[in-house]
């Protein structure tokens, strides 16, 4: 689960830096490379303003990671002693909503034409030719990474919290354990996030060296960089379904009981059964995830349609 998490949020910033850039270009009046389709592979297109705000981007993300930790390490804690019927649904609510954020990215380009694309670069210069401050507009952006960060670290807190309730701990155990957790995850997972994006940078370092080794491996990043940010995308896609899957599927037992079921009939397949007994369930996580995606979408667009939003 810990590494679906951080693979979802990679996607979720890397989308957001996506935007930057192109406000950054904008507001530059020059091309250059940052994330995803929009990073150069050559050295000299790779800096500029957009590398610029790869960090501060990660770097406000982590900070809303903080907040939203220092609220939920206390809710959990009044919720598990005051009303702890109300952490599965709860859970399943931020489930549902990863779900949704998952179907409605791979929806986009079926959901979304060209036109409406266009439409919201052209909002983007809009809003730029205009004078808006391009860091308002980019803290707009983030606040999107922020809550899908939220549901992710309440799924994290629970967790712990649950361990640490099945040892017997005593309150302040729990309060110190459950913050250590909440600091640790915060670095280690946008500490690693930071250093995913600025992979390209280090290339372009290393690319300029003059010996031969160096410059090898410093082209051999930037090359690296832009497929490996285009597979997290995908990958992280899958990832909100498989964890937003999972979080339902624990919590409907029909689907939980199916899960264990199939893991257990494909576990006697010679020489694979063990592995397909090990996949087989997040499997059926990430499926049922893709439908409950599926659903809330037709809904979210049904209600939108209503009330004459697009």
């Amino acid at each position: 689960m810990a590494a679906g998490s951080l693979l979802a949020l990679i996607d979720d910033i890397a989308s957001v830096l996506d935007d930057v850039a192109l406000m950054s270009k904008v507001a530059a009046k020059k091309t250059a490379g940052v994330l995803g389709d929009d990073l150069a592979l050559n050295a000299q297109q790779v800096t500029g303003v957009n590398a610029d705000r790869e960090l501060p981007v990660v770097w406000s993300v982590a900070l809303g990671s903080l907040r939203n930790k220092a609220i939920l390490v206390p809710a959990a804690l009044a919720i598990s002693a005051f009303l702890p019927q109300a952490i599965t649904p709860l859970l399943m609510l931020g489930g549902a909503y990863l779900c949704f954020e998952g179907f409605e990215k791979l929806a986009h380009k079926y959901m979304h034409s060209a036109s409406e694309d266009a439409a919201h670069e052209e909002e983007l210069v809009t809003a730029l030719a205009a004078g808006a401050d391009m860091r308002t507009v980019e803290q707009d952006k983030i606040k999107g990474a922020v809550r899908t960060d939220f549901i992710l670290s309440a799924e994290i807190i629970v967790i712990a919290l649950g361990v640490v309730n099945e040892g017997g701990a005593s309150f302040g155990a729990q309060v110190a354990a459950l913050v250590a957790v909440a600091i640790a995850m915060t670095v280690g997972v946008y500490g690693l996030v930071a250093a995913i994006v600025k992979m390209d940078d280090v290339g372009l370092w290393l690319s300029k060296k003059s010996g031969a080794l160096a410059r090898g491996l410093g082209n051999l990043l930037l090359a690296a960089a832009p497929r490996l940010m285009k597979a997290l995308s995908v990958i992280g896609t899958v990832a909100m379904f498989m964890v937003g899957g999972g979080i339902i599927g624990h919590a409907v037992e029909p689907l939980h009981h199916l899960a264990e079921s199939a893991a257990h009939a494909v576990s006697g397949v010679p020489a694979v059964g063990g592995l397909l007994a090990a996949v087989t369930p997040t499997v059926i996580d990430a499926v049922a995830g893709v439908v409950v995606g599926a659903v809330v979408l037709l809904v979210v667009t049904l209600v939108q349609r209503l009330r004459g939003k697009h």
